[in-house]
Parts: C-alpha cells; sequence; structure tokens
C-alpha cells in the first residue's frame, strides 16, 4: 500500500522545517559547581551534536546567554542525557567571566 502523493509531499514539508534547526545548539541547565568552587560569574550550558555543531557555534550561543559585559568560558563538558535530548546529546558549561 503507497501513501498518497499529498501525505508525502506534507511529511517532506515537515522534515525540512524541523531540519532547519533539529541540530542548532541551545541553553540547557549548566552542570552545578564543586563544593567549595566558587565561578568568576554565572553559569550557562548549551546543548549540541558534537558531530554537526562547531565549537565556535557553540561558544556563540553560550555568548548569547552570558551578559554583554562578560566573556563565555568552557569549563566542562559531558554526554548526560537527562539535560539534552538523544539528538543533541553533549552539554557544554561555560561562566560568564568579567571582560579584560
Amino acid at each position: 500500500m503507497r501513501a498518497p502523493p499529498a501525505l508525502l509531499a506534507v511529511l517532506l514539508a515537515v522534515a525540512q522545517l524541523a531540519g532547519c534547526t533539529v541540530f542548532d545548539p541551545y541553553p540547557a541547565t549548566p552542570q552545578p559547581a564543586i563544593a567549595g568552587a566558587k565561578d568568576a560569574g554565572p553559569r550557562v550550558a548549551i546543548c549540541y551534536d558534537f558531530a554537526v555543531s562547531s565549537t565556535a557555534e557553540v561558544q556563540q550561543a553560550a555568548q548569547q546567554q552570558c551578559a554583554p559585559d562578560t566573556r563565555a568560558a568552557r569549563i566542562a563538558t559531558d554526554w548526560k542525557l537527562d539535560f539534552c535530548p538523544l539528538l543533541l546529546p553533549a552539554r557544554a558549561t561555560f561562566v560568564c567571566a568579567p571582560s579584560k
């Protein structure tokens, strides 16, 4: 049994629209600091696909989460699926440190 051509066209259009952003890095819950550690600023995190997203894209996404006069400094990366979905399994944690 074959699907009607209209249904295939709709499914193809939806897949193309979803494909534009499905692998884009996005904000997530940051990894907490270890006990006694003091960060130079607030933490932010970005979920991303390490095979698709470049380091620059992840850095830029983190910088957008930081305040204007700060710099996103990467401090950790983990692959716990508790925080990021299967399609974007990596989570990079950054500290928004004051610009020098």
